[in-house]
């Protein structure tokens, strides 16, 4: 659990730091953190997939293919949930409810607190990382959400004060629960039969994908994605 560590250690520091200073970043400041954290994801990102291929070349071919395949259906599974309408829902609700909070608003704390948990549980990434922190022990992803968050965080509390803080503990929850289901019950058996490592290539793509959002590269409905991590395993067991 220590990208969930981080993650919810990212959200206090930045909450804490954001009540002391009490002024957002600069824009210059944004752009630094943005690039920096740009780059870090492309690595760590493509890192993963790199080291979950293995094999002859021919093998090495046929694990692209799958994953390929699995972002595919994936992508068509989490249209037809509508995963990524869910997400920009939730984005739509928490801006109107920081837009319209006003400083001394006796409700800011509970808003503040019901906004910043929903932003932080419900972002791709909350998902995608604890689900390779779980099955690898691969951290990284959380740890560039706990930039994000933190630094999301650092303009939060000027809005809603100390209630933003309190949403560490269902960060610490949720992402917590995910990693250790995946550790204790889905890490075994995709061990068993050899499906790590189709996963961990497949989730590799999509944290590369995060960078792509993060850079304002390209616009990913990244949420849709998330049902890939379902299929990669599934049609490496049918390929054999």
């Amino acid at each position: 659990m220590i990208g969930t560590v981080l993650n919810v250690a990212g959200i206090l520091i930045g909450g804490f730091a954001g009540l002391v200073r009490r002024k957002p970043l600069s824009p210059a400041n944004e752009s630094f953190f943005r690039v920096g954290l740009g780059v870090f994801t492309v690595f760590y990102g493509l890192r993963l997939t790199w080291i979950s291929m293995n094999g002859s070349f021919l093998q090495v071919l046929k694990q692209l293919v799958i994953v390929v395949f699995a972002l595919m259906l994936g992508k068509m599974t989490g249209r037809l949930f509508h995963l990524q309408k869910m997400s920009n829902h939730l984005g739509r609700q928490a801006r109107e409810c920081i837009a319209t909070t006003k400083p001394g608003d006796p409700s800011q704390l509970g808003e503040g607190f019901k906004t910043c948990a929903a932003l932080f549980c419900a972002a791709p990434l909350a998902i995608l990382g604890s689900v390779q922190d779980g099955l690898s022990e691969y951290y990284y992803p959380l740890a560039v959400k706990a930039v994000m968050d933190g630094l999301g965080t650092l303009g939060f509390v000027l809005v809603f004060r100390w209630g933003v803080l309190f949403a560490a503990l269902p960060v610490l929850v949720f992402q917590g629960t995910i990693t250790l289901l995946c550790a204790q019950f889905l890490k075994p058996f995709l061990e068993a039969h050899s499906l790590v490592d189709s996963v961990n290539a497949a989730g590799g793509l999509l944290v590369f994908s995060v960078a792509l959002v993060i850079l304002e590269l390209k616009k990913l409905e990244l949420a849709d994605y998330l049902p890939s991590l379902i299929y990669a395993p599934l049609l490496a067991w049918l390929w054999r």
